[in-house]
């Protein structure tokens, strides 16, 4: 939380990830061109949001690419905001960015103090995943070429759906996704959903990588993963469930866990 509000303090950072919110995936020269100051200085402002959790980058070839990563201030939100907010303030954290390309693709990072293994149970246990996953359970036999189905007891339909195109456990999970909950976001069509588990220490980097969205794609598809990322780490840290706005979706009809 420090490195958070300590990034968040300086007005350079800021105008930063206002540059990053109105479009994502920016290289160091572009972000440069926006900024005021030289090519070192805005590399350091990003060094120090790249520290706190706020900023991801991705090399593409021979460039890197910044992205936004909402979850820590989904974190913050979770921590300062819901204590004094009605839940419909969590609206304020939903990420809303359109690119000038074809397709978008959306990073979401977090640290969670488990092993790889216990990461692995919990992105693939329809149990666990059913309590930080808008009470959506995923059945698998988790093999590659394998489908995947996730539904509820309280929706009779499925509500996503794909195939396991890369099963590595427990370090990389690559799946096509098909959100099927409403008319809306059937449209769509598939995307690709990437899980990234890297032992950091006694702790794990979790990093999913949404991208093959259509540009302008319904922010439904992927502005919930700040809320299931959240869930996930207060599940494997404390053992407990974590409420959100959206944790009791499609969980009102599941038995208390």
């Amino acid at each position: 939380m420090d490195k958070i509000f300590r990034a968040l303090a300086d007005p350079t950072r800021r105008s930063l990830l206002d540059e990053l919110y109105r479009q994502d995936g920016q290289t160091l020269s572009a972000l440069g061109q926006r900024l005021p100051m030289t090519r070192f200085g805005v590399m350091k402002h990003l060094k120090v949001l790249e520290e706190a959790g706020l900023v991801v980058a991705r090399r593409r070839g021979r460039e890197k690419h910044h992205f936004l990563n909402p979850v820590p201030i989904r974190l913050v939100h979770d921590r300062w905001v819901s204590k004094y907010a009605e839940p419909w303030a969590a609206t304020l954290s939903d990420i809303k960015r359109t690119i000038e390309e074809d397709t978008m693709e959306k990073v979401f990072e977090i640290y969670i103090k488990a092993t790889p293994e216990r990461v692995w149970e919990a992105i693939t246990n329809p149990d666990l995943r059913a309590r930080y996953s808008f009470g959506v359970r995923v059945s698998s036999d988790w093999t590659e070429g394998s489908r995947y189905e996730g539904a509820s007891s309280g929706a009779p339909q499925l509500l996503i759906e794909g195939e396991n195109v890369e099963v590595d456990p427990p370090h990389r999970l690559v799946q096509t996704y098909t959100a099927l909950w409403n008319d809306e976001v059937k449209g769509e069509g598939p995307s690709r959903v990437t899980w990234e588990i890297e032992q950091i220490q006694d702790s794990c980097r979790l990093t999913v990588l949404h991208d093959q969205l259509h540009e302008n794609a319904n922010a439904e598809l992927y502005g919930g993963w700040p809320m299931i990322l959240s869930g996930l780490k207060t599940l494997l840290e404390t053992g407990e469930s974590l409420t959100t706005p959206g944790s009791l979706m499609y969980s009102a009809a599941e038995p208390a866990a």
